[in-house]
């Protein structure tokens, strides 16, 4: 576990070291494994870890939109969360779908959740206990509360952005950046036209973690913003669907400490259908 991340990310030895209370019936501890479908969870996860699927569960399945509160609350009440769980999130991707429903978490006020540093691909490449068996927990009552939008930007908080000079970072690829490609290959979500925001940086979510998965180090990081100027001030985060953009959100704002590092979930998929929208396009 990492010195300057200890209260939001946990290693997989830490994982496995409580295994048992992941297991138990009281909620104190929950294991959530967090994909976009569960077929790979089906063919075995960590001990415990109850399985959420990103495309169904995770968001609104008429409005493109977060969960309602009362969805959330229902989500995790049946899972046998509660709101005095420590919830620890980890997923495909290097934690693409955990990020964003950590991040979700954090908007409906859920005190204790971490994120489990190097995801589903570190824990299987390191030859961490597997099982088939899903858990079924008791049910618990579980409140939300309101809404934090002081961590996520919506269109008119980019359109006032771009007027205030505030630094947007584009965490999708060079390609994807450029216009080139509208969203890597095999993912159905696209936009009418391709580029970036005007002023954005580009700075790859891969940038921002290991090749292991595992996050870079707090020195790392700030290295890394700081060759676009990037520091602790007023930062918008975004990629195509807001799934990429919540690694991002959570490198700057929880393990970095920018309080006003925010995710734009709108992303590309939004901005670049948006009729006319001010679009650049080419390499940063």
């Amino acid at each position: 576990m990492s010195d300057y991340a200890k209260d939001v990310l946990v290693s997989a030895d830490w994982v496995e070291d409580n295994l048992a209370a992941f297991q138990d019936d009281d909620p104190a501890y929950r294991l959530v494994e967090v994909d976009v479908d569960t077929e790979a969870y089906s063919g075995g996860h960590a001990p415990g870890a109850i399985g959420f699927n990103w495309e169904t569960q995770l968001q609104d399945q008429t409005r493109r939109d977060l969960l309602s509160t009362e969805d959330f609350e229902s989500l995790l009440g049946n899972h046998g969360i509660s709101n005095d769980s420590t919830v620890v999130l980890y997923g495909d991707n290097s934690n693409w779908f955990a990020a964003y429903t950590y991040w979700q978490f954090k908007y409906y006020g859920h005190d204790d959740v971490r994120l489990l540093d190097g995801g589903r691909d570190f824990w299987l490449d390191n030859d961490y206990p597997l099982t088939e068996d899903e858990p079924d927990f008791p049910e618990q009552d579980y409140t939300a509360s309101e809404p934090d939008e002081s961590i996520r930007a919506y269109r008119s908080d980019v359109e006032a952005a771009l007027d205030d000079s505030v630094p947007l970072v584009d965490v999708r690829s060079p390609e994807e950046f450029s216009g080139e490609i509208l969203a890597p290959a095999g993912l159905q979500e696209t936009a009418q036209r391709g580029g970036h925001i005007p002023g954005a940086s580009n700075v790859s979510w891969a940038a921002v973690v290991q090749d292991d998965g595992r996050f870079k180090s707090a020195e790392e990081l700030r290295e890394l913003y700081a060759e676009e100027d990037i520091e602790d001030e007023e930062i918008i985060a975004y990629c195509r669907i807001g799934e990429r953009s919540s690694i991002a959100w959570f490198a700057l704002h929880e393990l970095l400490g920018y309080d006003e590092a925010v995710n734009y979930d709108g992303s590309w998929t939004e901005w670049g259908n948006l009729v006319d929208a001010p679009i650049e396009q080419g390499r940063a």
